[in-house]
């Protein structure tokens, strides 16, 4: 039996700037002995594709390099509907790879299937910043790390072996796993709320570590990650609370401070609650769950349910990458926030009603009520920091800053319906609705779309554009 095609993707809505991301992939592959498919999947406009896609045809790479954007993904989704021939199904055929997070990721899972995924975001780059001293870790302890002002001494620059270190765990059971892993039931940051993989507040250090419990040893690596450094995925509302206590920044969008790693261990765990998509890898052999095809930026949480089944183990491999932030096509915090409240309420409700896992899937009972309480907690947390906002506004040393401090408090006034309770619930609830009726339906279709795609994909590939390889 031939091992399955490792294949590296890049998910992305800012063509201007994956060429760059390629680029510094493509070397550190070859630098350690990998030729890899790499799969650009773009969720830009027609218009932007227009624009940038001459220049991103100039990008030349050793690996293999294949660019799926709207033509493609049209004629994918054009030859999908054609076997399924029914027309009620067309419109969520659509949404399930519709422009979104998810959505774009579920393309990925389609064209990787029978082999080994890894993905990275378009701001990833394949090293990581660590301090040039590391710290000794406690017993049990996987990683440690701290902020950083940017430019500040202390820390270096680490570059590690990514593919291997991803090919030494995906697909294996755990007995294969190589001896320097730790061994445990789940992770816990003490800077993560468990359930929700929210923040607790922000904090400028934090430690993960590994609960005890023992490892199946037949069990499958389905999913792994590598660390991180840049901002370790806080939420958007840290980063308010990182510019409300630094006096000296003007914008939220020139906050400098930086997330080192201080160390880290490898660890397989039989659940996964701190699950990144953007730094992680996936046995795709026989298909996996489709992402959460949502905007609401929580697409991967279904992997974090999905992993806590009997058989399957996840891993934080032996390597680290780092996060560059960029922000160029990002949503304005205020926006954000909304985001990630509203993200956070159905993580607890879907969570909450889960009846079964099985291979492609999950299913849960949740069907999308809202409460006034529900309502009324998120705005009693939201209209706490904008008072916080226009405090700090009025005790702001330049002009600037009070005026970003102002700017910030009205966007999220917006952003939150006024704060008026009744608007508020009314447009959360058809918000909740929307995402929780796509998501169902898309858990429903998704085996049969699978075993479309996997056939397809043996018989005669899947709609993609050759950029380069092998010829630089």
């Amino acid at each position: 039996m031939t091992d399955p095609e490792p294949y590296f993707a890049i998910p992305t809505h800012r063509l201007r700037d994956v060429g760059a991301a390629i680029r510094d992939y493509d070397e550190h592959f070859w630098r350690n002995g990998h030729s890899v498919q790499m799969i650009v999947f773009d969720d830009s406009t027609q218009a932007n594709v227009d624009k940038y896609l001459p220049d991103f045809k100039q990008t030349r790479t050793r690996s293999e390099l294949f660019y799926v954007g709207p033509r493609e993904k049209e004629e994918f989704i054009s030859y999908v509907n054609s076997r399924l021939r029914n027309k009620r199904l067309e419109p969520l055929v659509k949404n399930i790879f519709r422009p979104s997070y998810g959505g774009n990721r579920n393309f990925s899972l389609m064209y990787s299937l029978g082999g080994l995924l890894v993905s990275a975001d378009d701001d990833m780059r394949p090293y990581s910043l660590m301090e040039e001293s590391p710290e000794s870790l406690e017993d049990h302890e996987i990683s440690r790390g701290r902020l950083h002002k940017l430019g500040q001494n202390g820390y270096v620059r680490k570059s590690f072996d990514i593919m291997s270190a991803f090919l030494d765990v995906l697909g294996k059971p755990a007995a294969e796993v190589p001896d320097n892993y730790e061994r445990g039931e789940n992770l816990i940051d003490s800077a993560m709320e468990l359930e929700t993989n929210s923040s607790k507040g922000f904090s400028s250090e934090n430690t993960i570590f590994l609960e005890p419990g023992p490892i199946q040893q037949d069990a499958i690596v389905k999913v792994a990650q590598t660390f991180r450094s840049g901002t370790n995925d806080i939420d958007a509302i840290d980063f308010v609370e990182m510019f409300l206590q630094d006096e000296n920044q003007t914008s939220p969008e020139d906050l400098n401070d930086i997330y080192i790693l201080v160390n880290f261990r490898p660890a397989i765990t039989n659940c996964n609650w701190r699950m990144d998509c953007g730094v992680a890898g996936y046995d795709n052999t026989f298909g996996l769950p489709p992402f959460f095809p949502t905007r609401l930026r929580f697409e991967d949480y279904i992997y974090r349910l999905w992993i806590q089944q009997r058989g399957m183990v996840s891993a934080h491999v032996d390597a680290a990458q780092h996060h560059t932030k960029s922000n160029y096509m990002r949503n304005p915090p205020a926006s954000e926030i909304l985001n990630e409240e509203i993200a956070n309420l159905l993580k607890k409700k879907i969570n909450s009603s889960i009846s079964c896992r099985d291979e492609l899937g999950i299913t849960f009972d949740y069907s999308g009520e809202v409460t006034a309480q529900d309502a009324e907690m998120i705005l009693g947390k939201i209209t706490n920091l904008h008072q916080r906002a226009l405090q700090a506004a009025e005790a702001a040393k330049t002009q600037g800053r009070a005026d970003s401090l102002r700017m910030f408090s009205a966007n999220l006034e917006k952003a939150f319906y006024g704060f008026e309770s009744d608007f508020f619930q009314h447009n959360l609830v058809r918000i909740v609705d929307d995402a929780i009726g796509v998501i169902k339906s898309t858990l429903e279709l998704w085996p049969t779309l699978v075993e479309i795609c996997y056939f397809q994909k043996l018989r005669h590939g899947l709609p993609m554009k050759r950029i380069s390889g092998g010829d630089r």
